[in-house]
């Protein structure tokens, strides 16, 4: 069903509640066109202003801090994606699955009159009476947003339309779907049809090596289960493929210099 792969709406005061913190089953990307505001993404605060882009991948949690900020939310999951034609592919790949990437982005204002162009004529589509290919319609819209914003930020660069680099963006994506599968490099590799060590050596070509990417993902996983559920601790490192609690808290506190529960304790509200 199209309205439960992709979405489109105005960013008001009533489109989400303060304070409250959301986890997305999908990617979001909001155009800020009004208005000064916070919004909390997982550890990170961000300022937001009219002209603010904000790209929010799958997992991540925000937390709005304002509501009177106005603008447009767009929200689409990967099965709406494959709708896409596939030059788009490695410029979402890079957009929503590298962590180094910024999410954050203030365009100039000629390429912010484009993209608030590109979100109100794929919200009018959106809203008009369904048709036979109206889903095709609006993944070619979202295609051309997509590559709009990589455009804008510098990210359609030569290798990663190589052979490496379609790998390194394939391994950034396995990461996020089954980072608690496995976490030797070694699983990935097999998965990706290559050798550890070529795997490592690309990762390394773009600035980390392939562990120290599956570490951050289990750190970041971890740090969002801990602090936005109620789930106890001995679930949560089930969940991200730990063998006991005992094995999840040694490294956590080894990547983050405090146990599990001295983490969670930070969020905890204590009503004197």
């Amino acid at each position: 069903m199209l309205k439960d792969s992709f979405n489109m709406e105005r960013l008001d005061g009533r489109t989400f509640e303060v304070g409250q913190p959301y986890r997305y089953d999908d990617h979001r990307i909001i155009l800020i066109t009004k208005g000064n505001g916070e919004i909390q993404v997982d550890e990170a605060i961000i300022t937001l202003s009219a002209g603010s882009l904000l790209l929010l991948s799958k997992g991540q949690v925000s937390i709005f801090g304002d509501n009177s900020l106005s603008g447009y939310l767009l929200t689409f999951g990967d099965c709406f994606w494959q709708r896409t034609p596939a030059s788009a592919s490695n410029c979402k790949a890079v957009l929503f699955d590298d962590p180094s990437v910024k999410r954050h982005l203030l365009p100039d204002p000629a390429d912010g009159r484009a993209i608030e162009d590109l979100f109100v004529i794929t919200l009018r589509e959106f809203e008009a009476a369904d048709y036979s290919n109206k889903a095709d319609v609006l993944a070619a819209y979202l295609k051309i947003l997509i590559i709009k914003i990589a455009n804008i930020h510098s990210l359609l660069q030569k290798d990663i339309a190589t052979y490496d680099g379609r790998l390194y963006q394939d391994f950034l994506a396995l990461v996020r779907r089954e980072y608690g599968a496995a976490h030797d490099v070694s699983f990935f590799a097999a998965k990706l049809g290559v050798t550890s060590r070529k795997l490592t050596d690309i990762c390394r070509q773009h600035g980390s090596g392939a562990k120290e990417i599956i570490i951050d993902q289990l750190v970041s996983e971890a740090k969002r289960a801990l602090q936005f559920s109620t789930r106890p601790i001995k679930e949560i490192a089930g969940d991200l493929g730990f063998t006991s609690p005992y094995q999840f808290s040694s490294f956590f506190k080894t990547y983050t210099g405090s146990s599990p529960m001295e983490y969670k304790q930070q969020f905890v509200k204590i009503d004197i």
